[in-house]
């Protein structure tokens, strides 16, 4: 029994050893920028909820039977392999991280089977996401978001009959009081995408710990329900981190107008972002409960003629042979 154990324990230890080989400068770069870089800040949890969710499901890993698909898994080695040089040789951490997680798909794969990736799917894709883009990627993305927040903000001031001047995402007013017109600037760390990775990190970690088909005997209907519930809150996320983000700008932009540009710097600039991303968040707590509300709803109705129909007695208390319904 003492040498079946040392046994068991070497093989994970000695691919975990050999992962850690593989990809130790490429963890050390990836926690430094969760460190540094805010925008990824949510990375540096990433690694409990992965450990938590693989502790959960620890059970289930042991009662994948099905064949290891070996060939499979060799492929996907291979690839993440060339993917790793390849991001090396031409300093692109972007495709050395992606070379991580599909190095982990593939060796699950190798020792499992392809079916321990409903396991390890979400655990997959939270690393995924918590992976920085690259630059020309992030910048395509937010200033794009940096103009709708703008244009959001002058819409509002104008509504509000407050004088508005905007030019690309710089917006340019009067405040009362003052004598001279002062510029207000959307940058980067305003566009919202910085809450738009965290709300769909939120998303997808809220979609999985509140699915409907958890219990490993759930029904087709029950898993189809809980996919679509999980796909519409990650979807959700996108919206909602965008409209409050819009929606903090433009209360920004009216402020400045009577209580000057300092409210869009300091402690109300941080209060004020905290404010909203906690607002987001309950929107999308609240879009998942109308989800299961209109779920259970809709499954009341249908099951309602079964439950309201009546079984005839006789004088006993016993079903009528004559009309058993």
């Amino acid at each position: 029994m003492s040498a079946v154990i040392p046994r068991k324990l070497f093989q994970p230890l000695a691919i975990a050893a050999a992962l850690g080989f593989l990809y130790f400068t490429v963890a050390v770069k990836l926690g430094n920028d969760w460190w540094h870089d805010e925008n990824y800040s949510h990375g540096l949890l990433i690694p409990l909820v992965i450990g938590f969710i693989i502790w959960q499901e620890r059970e289930r890993f042991r009662e994948v039977n099905s064949r290891a698909a070996t060939w499979l898994g060799a492929v996907g080695v291979g690839a993440a392999m060339f993917a790793l040089w390849a991001g090396t040789a031409g300093a692109e951490l972007y495709v050395q991280r992606m070379s991580l997680v599909l190095m982990l798909a593939s060796v699950a794969v190798y020792f499992w089977a392809p079916k321990v990736l409903r396991l390890i799917g979400v655990p997959l894709l939270l690393l995924f996401f918590s992976i920085p883009i690259p630059q020309i990627i992030f910048n395509r993305i937010a200033f794009p978001l940096q103009l709708f927040a703008s244009r959001c903000a002058v819409g509002a001031m104008s509504f509000f009959s407050i004088p508005v001047l905007r030019q690309g995402n710089v917006i340019e007013l009067m405040p009362l009081g003052a004598s001279e017109p002062k510029k207000l600037a959307v940058v980067e760390a305003c566009s919202g995408i910085r809450s738009l990775m965290t709300l769909v990190t939120l998303a997808l970690i809220y979609a999985y710990f509140t699915r409907p088909g958890a219990k490993p005997g759930a029904d087709r209907r029950t898993r189809i329900h809980s996919a679509l519930r999980s796909v519409i809150l990650v979807a959700a996320a996108v919206p909602i981190a965008i409209l409050t983000n819009a929606a903090r700008v433009s209360g920004t932009g009216v402020l400045a107008h009577y209580y000057g540009t300092r409210v869009a710097d300091g402690f109300f600039h941080s209060f004020s972002g905290w404010v909203i991303y906690i607002v987001a968040a309950a929107l999308l707590f609240a879009t998942g409960w109308t989800i299961d509300r209109v779920a259970r709803i809709g499954a009341g109705e249908k099951d309602a003629p079964y439950r309201m129909k009546k079984i005839p007695m006789n004088a006993a208390g016993q079903v009528n042979p004559a009309n058993p319904a």
